[in-house]
């Protein structure tokens, strides 16, 4: 008797999607990582060498179905990201289901310590959105000439961001589909908020044994329940599994300091 899971080879594109998008509904704040086996988050202080062709399939086809991609800027930094530009098959596939070409690129950054020359924002097909604190979001004059720039504080904190603003305001602008790429502490505070109603998380067989970070970072008032939704065999026994919430939001206000 085979126990193992299906294959993601034996499934098309649309198969994945209808997978990976089944019970979801806008608002939806997808977070999507990978961990070896002993929980570290990144392999030589990265992500990138982790998952496998697999693990990229389903990163595109995520980013494919959503309506922005949601990062912390330290995260942008770290792992080098370029413009939002998906792939032409991506594109073709988004024009046939009604959606703008790319999604919007959303980066939350407290204290607005980006490059607006960076390619990031300077070739980007859709204005991105920085999300950041009123305290910061006073001296952004030179992001606003490359993207919105939107506090996202309360009134009795206007340092810190506060993530449930961050996803409030993505939804208010329409973006309902949200697909989060980290960071760790980003992961954090949004598990801590309440916020996350679902994991897209891939396990790599691997034992990387050193002091990388796991996935999520900082404290959460409670345990937040998930239920798993499905799990596949990847190439090179890479799993892919997903996880929803398992009950009711019970979001909260979560000001946090980080981000970059």
């Amino acid at each position: 008797m085979n126990l193992l899971p299906p294959s993601i080879a034996e499934l098309s594109d649309d198969d994945l999607i209808d997978l990976y998008t089944a019970g979801a509904s806008a608002p939806w704040l997808r977070v999507n990582f990978v961990a070896t086996l002993d929980g570290s988050a990144s392999a030589a202080g990265v992500s990138g060498s982790l998952g496998g062709p697999d693990d990229l399939r389903v990163f595109d086809l995520l980013r494919r179905v959503a309506d922005v991609v949601l990062v912390a800027a330290g995260t942008v930094r770290d792992e080098g990201y370029g413009p939002m530009v998906l792939h032409d098959a991506d594109v073709a596939w988004r024009r046939a289901h009604g959606l703008p070409d790319h999604p919007v690129f959303a980066i939350v950054s407290r204290s607005l310590s980006l490059d607006a020359g960076s390619r990031v924002f300077t070739e980007a097909p859709v204005r991105p959105v920085v999300l950041t604190s009123a305290a910061a979001s006073d001296v952004g004059v030179a992001l606003s000439s490359v993207a919105d720039v939107v506090p996202c504080s309360t009134d009795t904190d206007p340092d810190s961001v506060d993530v449930s603003l961050v996803r409030d305001a993505l939804v208010a602008r329409g973006l309902g589909t949200i697909h989060c790429e980290g960071g760790p502490s980003f992961l954090g505070s949004l598990i801590a908020a309440d916020a996350v109603d679902e994991l897209t998380l891939t396990i790599d067989p691997s034992l990387e044994g050193g002091a990388g970070p796991r996935i999520a970072r900082g404290s959460s008032p409670e345990l937040r329940r998930m239920r798993p939704a499905h799990v596949l065999r990847g190439a090179g026994d890479v799993l892919l599994t997903r996880y929803v919430r398992a009950e009711p939001s019970a979001r909260v206000p979560v000001p946090v300091d980080r981000f970059g």
